[in-house]
């Protein structure tokens, strides 16, 4: 992979980093960037060792959105389309892969970025961190932002920030459910490992079970979600880690969990 678009790097536990890697253009989602972060999510999604996935960014920046010098040299209706539909797959690769993954957010976090935040399973915030959906500004109006913003935070606040395309802080983005930390920059690492730890410290196939079922039943009507989640439990149940943890918990030690 080109490091200059994407650096991969893993530990020992499977806490794998891909981190944007542009920071002339504040990691803008380039045609490029958007490519090289869904090869890299398709090739870790069927990667049974990684157990959690960070998200992070090099430079001043977490990301500026979609890269707009690039968008308005091909003025074209059809390019718009398969340039906005190529970005929504790569989204979605995020909430399809089987492990928590966590935005590691500094700087500005702005349009198609404060989307990439929202669709992050998690998010960890510096203070010094903003958060637009700033397209209206230019009159392009923050559809494909909308979608995970609008599951993150509360619909007039939602509203609010695309209408005004104002900036929040870290902790107005906390307060609103966009984050799930805000902490002071030196201390985004250790607040992130926290996380990574207590995660660790789970069974990986009740995870992967767990994140499946919390997206697909928010989508559902409440009947249809009960039924859903009836057979993920009883199916979770059935898996030996489940019962490897009940039978820990009846004989008051701690569980051992076989592959993790």
């Amino acid at each position: 992979m080109d490091e200059q678009v994407l650096i991969e790097t893993r530990d020992a536990r499977g806490v794998v980093t891909l981190t944007m890697n542009r920071p002339a253009s504040f990691n803008a989602l380039s045609e490029e960037m958007i490519a090289a972060l869904h090869s890299a999510l398709d090739r870790l999604h069927d990667d049974e060792s990684v157990r959690v996935l960070i998200l992070a960014a090099a430079g001043k920046a977490f990301c500026a959105g979609h890269h707009l010098k690039e968008m308005i040299a091909r003025p074209e209706l059809a390019y718009y389309q398969q340039l906005f539909a190529r970005c929504s797959r790569m989204m979605l690769a995020i909430q399809q892969l089987p492990v928590p993954v966590i935005a590691r957010v500094h700087g500005i976090a702005t349009a198609a970025g404060c989307q990439l935040v929202a669709q992050c399973d998690l998010a960890v915030a510096s203070t010094e961190a903003r958060f637009a959906v700033s397209g209206v500004n230019y009159g392009l109006f923050c559809a494909t932002p909308s979608v995970p913003l609008l599951r993150n935070v509360p619909a007039k606040q939602a509203m609010e920030m695309l209408v005004t395309g104002g900036f929040i802080s870290a902790a107005e983005a906390q307060s609103r459910g966009l984050v799930n930390h805000a902490v002071a920059p030196e201390q985004v690492d250790t607040d992130i490992e926290q996380l990574v730890q207590s995660i660790l410290a789970k069974p990986r196939v009740a995870l992967a079970m767990g994140k499946e079922l919390f997206y697909r039943q928010r989508e559902m009507g409440i009947e249809a979600a009960y039924q859903l989640a009836t057979q993920t439990m009883a199916t979770n149940m059935m898996d030996a880690c489940a019962l490897e943890g009940v039978t820990a918990f009846s004989e008051k030690r701690k569980p051992t969990w076989a592959g993790s």
